[in-house]
């Protein structure tokens, strides 16, 4: 039996290579809740087999080691980036009146809004609706008819808080740093 010291210690990189795709997915199921039957089976091992596949597999080294590496990286296990969560303040920050009203719409018109530019709802904080009923010239008839119209009225995310937490991630809010080193002299002498 190998000790500890000639045990090959894998670089993430290494292990990345090494692992299969399904021993990947079981990795990163079983340190969502430790469940090693759960992880095999969401992993695609067959139900019938699952637990002695998790015993199995827990008992490899490179899959410990790669558990290691992954256990404590929240980002990775859950897609999430800085530059993932600036992406999805960007469509609030910068979302234009042009983009959205911030008053009642038809909701036809509601709907080419969000056909036309699909980002549109990841800015909207909350959407009402109201019907209507009112005359209307409708076209081959002679007298204005009675129609029911619905509205849409839309209410976006602050755009200052977005911009906020932008500025705070990039680190536009840190203080100046100045450095107040005296430096050494030398050869100088004072005279009193």
């Amino acid at each position: 039996m190998a000790t500890e010291k000639e045990i090959k210690q894998y670089t993430l990189e290494e292990l990345k290579e090494k692992l299969t795709e399904k021993e990947k997915n079981f990795c990163h199921e079983y340190v969502v809740d430790w469940n090693g039957s759960r992880a095999a089976r969401e992993a695609g091992y067959s139900e019938k087999t699952a637990k002695e596949i998790a015993h199995a597999t827990l008992t490899k080294v490179h899959i410990k080691q790669y558990i290691e590496f992954i256990k404590n990286d929240y980002e990775m296990l859950c897609g999430i980036s800085k530059t993932k969560q600036i992406k999805e303040l960007y469509k609030i920050a910068y979302c234009s009146v042009r983009h959205i009203h911030n008053d009642w719409i038809e909701l036809s018109e509601w709907e080419d809004l969000k056909k036309n530019n699909p980002d549109v709802l990841d800015a909207v904080e909350s959407i009402d609706t109201k019907t209507e009923n009112r005359y209307k010239n409708i076209e081959g008839e002679k007298e204005k008819v009675l129609v029911s119209v619905e509205y849409v009225k839309v209410k976006l995310h602050s755009k200052t808080t977005a911009l906020d937490m932008i500025n705070k991630m990039q680190g536009y809010y840190e203080a100046e740093k100045h450095s107040h080193e005296i430096t050494k002299l030398t050869g100088i002498t004072f005279d009193e």
